[in-house]
């Protein structure tokens, strides 16, 4: 397992060791112990969630805020998806900051996402199997989100306007600027 540090202040694009022959590939997805040695951060994850979206589903940008706060460690099980991460801690060097990156069933990369960040993702494939490990459990009463258009994050999703599809949530998320995350 290599870690590589992104732009943003604790998250990191997680890439596993892949062993391959003529019988197909074996990798270790994750390891407790050798995440927390690697990043110096927990790696402790209680939830594991499953989604399959369809081409130009965009789902974000999503958090959980307080003492509900979620860690993710995401990746893209089959298909291809961008990936986004926003910094929305306060206090952070790398707060507003945001970091992209194409996460395939080909690639296996993973990223983690500390909790105090936003999260979502585009798919691009005609569909796309996602994972989230989550390090605290869902709570409905502490979600919170900004919308994926923000004008101030100006963030990239790589599909045409007329291509995304969003859930009813998603579309009325606050801003960035409202800071109400």
């Amino acid at each position: 397992m290599k870690v590589k540090e992104t732009s943003l202040k604790d998250c990191y694009i997680i890439e596993p060791t892949i062993f391959e022959d003529d019988r197909g590939y074996f990798y270790e997805k994750f390891n407790e112990q050798k995440f927390e040695e690697l990043t110096g951060m927990n790696g402790h994850f209680v939830q594991d969630n499953i989604s399959k979206s369809s081409y130009g589903v965009l789902r974000g940008l999503h958090l959980q805020k307080g003492d509900k706060a979620q860690a993710k460690l995401v990746s893209c099980l089959e298909g291809k998806v961008l990936d986004v991460a926003v910094d929305l801690r306060e206090d952070s060097p790398t707060f507003g900051q945001w970091f992209s990156l194409e996460l395939t069933g080909e690639n296996k990369l993973q990223l983690y996402v500390p909790r105090g960040f936003g999260h979502g993702f585009s798919v691009l494939s005609e569909t796309a199997v996602f994972s989230y490990k989550c390090d605290n459990f869902y709570d409905k009463q502490s979600e919170g989100g900004v919308l994926w258009n923000d004008t101030d994050l100006n963030i990239d999703w790589q599909l045409p306007l007329a291509d995304i599809i969003l859930s009813d949530k998603d579309q009325v998320l606050p801003t960035f600027a409202l800071k109400n995350f």
